[in-house]
């Protein structure tokens, strides 16, 4: 494969492939294609990288999960894709590692990544391994070899201090600090004051919104975001949030499993729901905390296949479950499901506080602090529910039950005090934008 000679032309290559981002590793001996690449000790490492559906591994001797990716191996005037290419997520230990990534692709370094014999293993390596994450969600790649000079010049550049990938800064005007940016932006966005009700249509225009839960949309519309279940973060790479109250939603993701996963929420509330004969509704509401039925709906929320004293998953099938009160799987959520959800969702999120005044014409004031969490993992939001932080709290509903068409309603969400965000956080802010970044 053709080489770079240095780093900004290396950059300048991916910035012209569309990355936004463009970090590397200081590859061991162990870093080859028997072994594979290991990439982190943690389930973290996922915010880094745009991957497909994750799936459990069949018959695997530990708790293991495949998530494919959209993998390039990128010379100064060539690009191949590695079908193959796929994030293998070791459950038990935890680690996270890059496999088949030159199966089925010709022009992949394969002289620089074939294992090396033990008795030639020096304890040294000096190969470095690129990465650029393009906003088609694709991951290109470039492999430095050893006594390169661009390897030289990334090892001479690299602080161990800084984590397992050292980043490279892309200069234009698609890039930049994206923390600042997003900080500006919600500065002048608290200045404007009071901020009537709104949020944007299909079009991306700003439309009157006159329903109570408005505080969200109205800031969305405010950044540009349109209303939609698009499980990728919201401006910029950060998911942003306001909230009115102490409690917040962090997502709101529908059961695959149990009576609900089968059989669809209508049937769900109708079977577990409270009736309302007066305004011909049911409701399904509650607030369920892990171990502990639910004075509402005597359900109780768990997990299953997660050992909570070490924070690993424990069965790559695992999930987390809300039984009623003959013990039957009432609904579930597989890992596999939440994994993608909640590590592309809050790899960085903003939570912006907001006051609202109630009238016909609605309207919010953003304020502070905002509270900024920032490299998330999955084990992390698990554990958080079986030490009781989180809570499934839904508010899913039939209208119309006597009708021939009834408006069916589906809103899964868990939720959490304010106080207790930094524990689902590696990193975690409180920033009053009046004082300045």
């Amino acid at each position: 494969m053709e080489s770079f000679p240095d780093l900004s032309t290396l950059v300048s290559r991916f910035r012209h492939l569309g990355a936004t981002r463009v970090f590397y590793k200081l590859l061991s001996e162990n870093d080859n294609s028997k072994q594979q690449i290991y990439l982190g000790s943690s389930f973290g490492v996922l915010t880094y990288f745009p991957y497909g559906p994750v799936r459990p591994e069949a018959g695997a001797k530990d708790p293991t999960f495949k998530a494919p990716l959209e993998f390039f191996w990128v010379g100064p005037t060539t690009s191949e894709r590695a079908p193959n290419a796929q994030l293998i997520l070791y459950s038990g230990y935890p680690e996270v590692r890059l496999s088949g990534f030159l199966r089925g692709c010709r022009t992949g370094p394969n002289e620089h990544l074939r294992p090396i014999p033990k008795e030639h293993r020096r304890g040294v390596d000096g190969r470095v391994l690129f990465f650029g994450i393009t906003t088609s969600n694709q991951t290109l790649a470039y492999l430095a070899p050893t006594g390169s000079a661009l390897a030289a010049e990334a090892i001479l550049a690299s602080h161990s201090e800084t984590g397992l990938f050292q980043e490279l800064a892309i200069a234009g005007p698609t890039a930049g600090d994206s923390k600042s940016l997003l900080l500006a932006r919600l500065r002048e966005i608290q200045q404007l004051g009071a901020v009537p009700s709104m949020r944007l249509n299909n079009a991306g225009e700003r439309i009157p919104y006159k329903a109570r839960n408005g505080g969200g949309y109205t800031l969305e519309a405010l950044l540009g975001i349109k209303p939609n279940g698009d499980a990728s973060p919201d401006y910029l790479g950060w998911e942003v949030k306001a909230f009115g109250g102490s409690y917040l939603t962090l997502i709101t993701p529908e059961p695959d499993g149990g009576y609900y996963g089968s059989e669809g929420v209508g049937a769900f509330v109708r079977r577990y729901g409270r009736h309302v004969a007066e305004k011909d509704q049911m409701y399904f509401t509650g607030r369920h905390y892990y171990d502990r039925p639910d004075t509402t709906t005597s359900m109780t929320l768990g997990l299953i296949g997660f050992d909570a004293a070490k924070g690993v998953i424990t069965d790559a099938g695992g999930r987390i479950v809300l039984t009623d009160r003959n013990g039957s799987e009432a609904a579930t959520w597989s890992y596999s499901q939440l994994l993608t959800h909640w590590n592309r969702k809050h790899a960085s999120a903003a939570y912006v506080p907001y006051t609202s005044q109630r009238s016909s014409e609605p309207t919010y004031r953003y304020q502070n602090p905002v509270l900024l969490g920032e490299r998330t993992d999955f084990a992390k939001y698990l554990s958080a529910i079986a030490k009781g932080f989180v809570a499934f709290d839904p508010g899913s509903k039939v209208d119309g039950l006597t009708t021939a068409r009834p408006k069916v309603k589906a809103r899964s969400q868990f939720r959490i005090p304010r106080e207790r965000l930094p524990v689902l956080y590696e990193s975690f802010e409180e920033l009053d934008l009046t004082q300045g970044t």
